[in-house]
């Protein structure tokens, strides 16, 4: 089993003796907490029942994609790097409600709430982010100003593009 970013199965196998059947899995660090997000890819050698128990074993501490190993890089730029992305969106909102003057533990335990909260209601409601926002966004009111500021500062954009450059460095190594 690998965990290593960028590190192709046909690498792996080139570099161990033998026939080794190996299992490529990316982890992210909610694992820690038992809501981790885990890409798991293998070479073909590896029986259904093989995959069968690593994708059980993973799924006591998180949920597991099975996805191709060419999109393995992907997974690796969005979720296993994403825990960053998300701490910085956290860190950046309650910096908000510190310069609005909320208290900066208050302002970090309702960030953090928000973020677990919208995301528990996008998987367990199967509700669109789309949609969940639109939920929220009333005609003229205060959401509508703020995800106009963040339409204005490019939030998709740098979103995206972050996702991009991690996906680029993980295919370098």
């Amino acid at each position: 089993m690998s965990i290593v970013a960028g590190v192709t199965v046909e690498r792996l196998q080139n570099m161990i003796d033998g026939t080794p059947r190996i299992l490529r899995l990316l982890p992210n660090t909610p694992a820690m907490v038992f809501e981790g997000a885990f890409a798991l890819c293998s070479d073909n050698d590896l029986t259904e029942d093989e995959l069968e128990s690593a994708k059980s074993i993973y799924s006591t501490i998180g949920v597991v994609e099975m996805i191709p190993e060419h999109l393995l890089d992907a997974a690796c730029g969005l979720s296993g790097e994403g825990p960053a992305y998300v701490a910085m969106f956290i860190e950046a909102m309650a910096d908000g409600g510190v310069k609005q003057g909320l208290p900066r533990a208050t302002a970090y335990r309702l960030a953090a709430q928000t973020c677990l909260g919208t995301a528990k209601m996008i998987l367990k409601k199967g509700i669109h982010p789309g949609e969940l926002k639109d939920m929220v966004t009333s005609p003229g009111g205060t959401t509508i100003e703020g995800c106009e500021a963040l339409e204005k500062a490019g939030m998709r954009g740098a979103v995206i593009e972050c996702i991009n450059v991690s996906t680029e460095k993980s295919r370098s190594l």
